[in-house]
């Protein structure tokens, strides 16, 4: 994991750069953008010789900014919602989760010179509906605030230009919780009979986005880091995520998606069977490619 961290931190310090995702507009304070995606795949075999099978899915993406800034007072909000399902013909799960996600931020800061500002930081992170171990849908392993992740943050923030920034915390408390009672709470680090659990640490959060990385084509990436200062610091929690759109048109593009996690107190299954799962730690990864309706907007 320390190999994994200090590649991903290179990336995104070479990766401050000029970039243009927000408004230029000069005459008002707020500055807010948004990309709308919708994406349907469909596949279908008839007498096809080398095997398939019909298959339906259906993804939708929202990412929404607002941004203040007049002063010395800047003020960035960020909301990203992701909900897919798909479904096979003749199977007896119905329609399967491929994706489902809310992740809200906010981050105010005081400048304290020309590219540091002194911040507070909230984050808040869940997804809306169940999931399960597919084939197996009779036992749920998350749901709707289980878990949930609510991070308080003080520190620093350093902004070269509107498009890039490092914010860097010594002070950080993180909140998971796990409340609903049909899920187990250990799978997310939570003492069993408990309903949440606070860490405090370090915490790292580094955005850079940028318009045309050629034309027609847009990226926006996040790394998240955190250091619990009393249990295990040297296993540091990362989340990088990454978003590339290829513009046909409009209105039509191709979305790429990808979301990296390795949390040391998560537990996924690794072996054993639905009844007696056999639980361990292990990166997490993934990717949602889509192709149809996708607007962006700024102002």
């Amino acid at each position: 994991m320390k190999k994994l961290i200090i590649a991903l931190s290179t990336f995104f310090i070479i990766a401050g750069l000029n970039c243009a995702a927000q408004s230029q507009v000069t005459d008002t304070v707020w500055h807010t953008g948004g990309i709308f995606s919708l994406n349907l795949a469909q596949s279908s075999f008839t007498h096809w010789a080398g095997g398939g099978q019909n298959s339906v899915a259906l993804n939708g993406f929202v990412n929404l900014t607002a941004n203040y800034k007049k002063d010395k007072s800047a003020w960035d909000n960020a909301l990203i919602i992701g909900y897919g399902k798909m479904h096979q013909k003749g199977s007896d799960i119905g329609w399967v989760k491929t994706d489902d996600r809310i992740d809200l931020q906010s981050k105010y800061g005081r400048k304290a010179s020309e590219k540091w500002y002194y911040s507070g930081l909230v984050s808040f992170r869940t997804q809306m509906a169940p999931g399960y171990n597919y084939p197996n849908i009779e036992n749920k392993i998350s749901d709707l605030m289980s878990p949930a992740y609510l991070l308080f943050s003080l520190g620093m923030d350093y902004k070269p230009n509107p498009d890039f920034s490092v914010f860097l915390s010594p002070l950080t408390l993180k909140n998971t919780f796990v409340l609903a009672n049909d899920i187990d709470p250990t799978s997310f680090g939570v003492d069993p009979g408990k309903k949440f659990r606070s860490e405090l640490g370090a915490y790292a959060n580094i955005a850079y986005k940028k318009d045309e990385i050629m034309k027609n084509v847009s990226f926006l990436t996040k790394l998240d880091l955190f250091s619990n200062y009393f249990h295990n610091p040297q296993n540091i929690d990362v989340s990088w995520e990454n978003l590339l759109i290829l513009k046909v048109n409009k209105f039509i593009s191709a979305t790429i998606n990808t979301l990296l996690v390795y949390d040391d107190d998560i537990l996924v299954k690794v072996g054993g069977t639905d009844a007696n799962p056999v639980k361990g730690k292990r990166v997490q990864f993934k990717e949602v490619i889509g192709v149809g309706f996708a607007y962006k907007f700024v102002r």
